[in-house]
């Protein structure tokens, strides 16, 4: 049995392989005979893992309290994020308390089906959820059946309404959604969606009260997360971490550059955070007021021989390149930005004009996509040329930093092989 104040929680495993169903009712104990209460949930605090942070309870809740039985329950492994492990280290080490917190939730809002949904370019991943949904299968644990489906990788293919919107109708396309919560729905079957990390919360949850949840982190932000830690680190890592642990000591456990020039906090569409905040707490209240964020979970340390604007730029492309094509900020507003990051910085010429023009495209595009794939986009745009102003002003004077000619990179960027109109499925 795990220890209610020590870590890890969700990380928890007895062998180098994903625990067997056996095994991992030996480390957590058996399945409750039922769900948690909506109650219990609440109490616990919990909110998603995936991003957005926001409350497990009321999203149940919400969909809770619609009429009718045909209703689904989503797990979001689908991890787009190329500097995030987080889903693959947790399903690699026990798929089943993942799919433990998808039957509790299916339980509270009374879902009979189960969606776990991965990337069909992750063969390691959807190979463990297979055997762990077949041993589940042969014991009938609960009413809900589960069913794995593999849409295609794409970085917005995870976002919510688009891969609801693949369960639905086979393409990975947002869908635009005027206000927020909006219930998302396969057919007339209202959705319940959370992340893998989520689901398994709620698999702890389930069998040791909200209470128990709470006694690690801190009042407005309990439990414990997990954070992709890469950069300039000895190796990428995942670490479990009760929330509120300053970040220097989350860089110490990682093995990562303890005098950074910044962090990228919260992934690709995070924001950059100025190495001076190293003593601030991992939780968005304290990380908000430096116009920061936890988001995905990911923290990329950038070292002082770094260019911020670079990295930067080499994000901005790749994520111009990943849009649904759908909408003009994605598909005309995100390539410019990222061209105009390129000339600011590696072409002197144009590197004052270059800024002038991304301050108003940052303006033109925020809040106008059907997802919030560009303001994320925007979001990192902004705080880089907030936290690396003096870099800026380098660049704009003709004076380009070594490390823009540098071919070493800290962000995990894939290479773009092509950049061309996409195909979606």
């Amino acid at each position: 049995m795990i220890s209610p104040d020590q870590l890890p929680r969700v990380l928890h495993q007895a062998a180098d392989r994903p625990l067997t169903l056996a095994q991992h009712e030996e480390a957590f104990g058996p399945m409750p005979p039922s769900a948690p209460s909506l109650e219990q949930l609440e109490a616990s605090g919990l909110t998603g893992r995936g991003g957005a942070g926001f409350p497990t309870w009321r999203k149940a809740k919400l969909i809770r309290e619609l009429r009718g039985h045909n209703k689904f329950v989503i797990v979001n492994a689908m991890e787009g994020e190329p500097a995030a492990h987080k889903d693959r280290t947790l399903i690699s080490a026990n798929p089943h308390l993942v799919l433990d917190g998808a039957e509790h939730l299916a339980g509270i809002v009374g879902a009979k089906h189960i969606a776990v949904c991965v990337s069909r370019d992750n063969p390691v991943m959807v190979n463990h959820l297979q055997r762990a949904i077949h041993e589940r299968d042969r014991r009938s644990m609960r009413g809900a059946t589960f069913e794995l489906h593999t849409p295609p990788w794409r970085y917005v293919a995870g976002e919510e309404s688009a891969l609801v919107h693949w369960l639905d109708d086979n393409e990975s396309l947002p869908q635009y959604r005027p206000r927020r919560p909006h219930i998302l729905r396969i057919g007339h079957a209202p959705v319940l969606l959370d992340n893998a990390e989520t689901c398994a919360h709620v698999g702890l949850i389930g069998r040791y009260g909200g209470d128990w949840f709470r006694r690690l982190g801190t009042p407005s932000s309990p439990g414990s997360t997990l954070v992709s830690v890469t950069g300039a680190v000895a190796r990428p890592t995942v670490l479990e971490v009760a929330l509120g642990t300053p970040l220097h000591s989350i860089l110490e456990r990682a093995g990562a550059d303890l005098d950074p020039q910044a962090l990228l906090m919260g992934g690709y569409g995070g924001a950059w955070l100025d190495a001076r905040h190293l003593d601030a707490p991992y939780t968005n209240d304290a990380l908000g007021p430096l116009e920061s964020t936890v988001g995905a979970g990911v923290i990329i340390v950038l070292p002082r021989s770094g260019c911020g604007i670079v990295e930067t730029q080499r994000i901005a492309r790749w994520m111009a390149n990943e849009s649904a094509r759908q909408c003009g900020p994605c598909a005309f507003g995100l390539p410019a930005i990222a061209e105009d990051l390129a000339h600011l910085a590696f072409d002197a010429r144009d590197a004052a004009a270059a800024y002038e023009r991304l301050l108003d495209r940052c303006g033109a595009i925020e809040g106008r996509g059907a997802c919030r794939h560009p303001d994320g986009v925007v979001r990192l745009v902004r705080s880089a040329l907030r936290v690396f102003a003096a870099h800026v002003e380098d660049h704009v004077r003709g004076q380009s930093c070594v490390a823009s000619r540098s071919t070493h990179h800290y962000t995990s960027v894939p290479t773009l092989e092509r950049e061309e109109e996409l195909i979606w499925e």
